[in-house]
């Protein structure tokens, strides 16, 4: 009896060292997903995450006489009570040229709030020829109640692009920052650090 006892405590301390060993394993991984998630999506340019691209002084870019069309868009998600929209459409642009488009944005809520843009650009392929030299989605938005903003992002297209691309689509959502406000208007903030990982690497511009 007393060696069944034994056998036994012997067992569930090894079963609680396994558990153990697999939740840390767990943790690990998911600590590391999000970086790794970001370095596939560099590298293989899945759902168009758009380069941060260092100051124009540092690579400038080379200019040339192609030009396609970028097309911009964008969206408030639900818990967001704010209006946001492109102040232009589409426009022309040479490639290899820096190029500034502006945003409106609009507090509607009677308190203020703080808000994160994501940016995404399609098709793919275009995404790793995208540089954002300024943006105002490097940083969370603070409105005040009603206030109305312009905010601007400066960006290139480099010459490596595709030549069969002719149409580039940049779509920002934007998204309420704290939980309790996504809630109270009805809505979530995004998953994880992904507003700030979208950000993290900064990169030179294609030449």
């Amino acid at each position: 009896m007393s060696n069944n006892h034994t056998d036994r405590a012997a067992s569930n301390r090894r079963l609680a060292l396994k558990l153990a060993a697999v939740t840390v394993a767990m943790f690990g991984f998911g600590f590391a997903l999000a970086p790794m998630y970001n370095l596939m999506c560099q590298a293989f340019g899945i759902n168009g995450k758009v380069a941060r691209v260092a100051a124009e002084g540092d690579a400038p870019p080379v200019a040339t006489d192609r030009t396609v069309t970028v097309e911009f868009t964008g969206l408030a998600i639900s818990g967001l009570p704010w209006e946001f929209r492109p102040l232009v459409k589409k426009m022309e642009v040479y490639v290899g040229k820096t190029i500034e488009a502006e945003y409106l944005v609009r507090n509607l809520a009677q308190e203020e709030i703080t808000g994160q843009a994501i940016p995404s650009v399609t098709p793919g392929v275009a995404a790793a020829h995208f540089g954002k030299i300024e943006c105002f989605c490097f940083t969370q938005q603070t409105l005040k109640p009603g206030e109305t903003r312009k905010m601007p992002v400066r960006f290139v297209v480099d010459a490596g692009l595709d030549k069969a691309v002719h149409t580039i689509t940049l779509s920002y959502s934007f998204f309420n920052a704290d939980k309790t406000s996504a809630r109270k208007y009805g809505g979530e903030t995004p998953a994880g650090d992904h507003a700030h990982h979208a950000h993290a690497n900064t990169t030179n511009i294609v030449q």
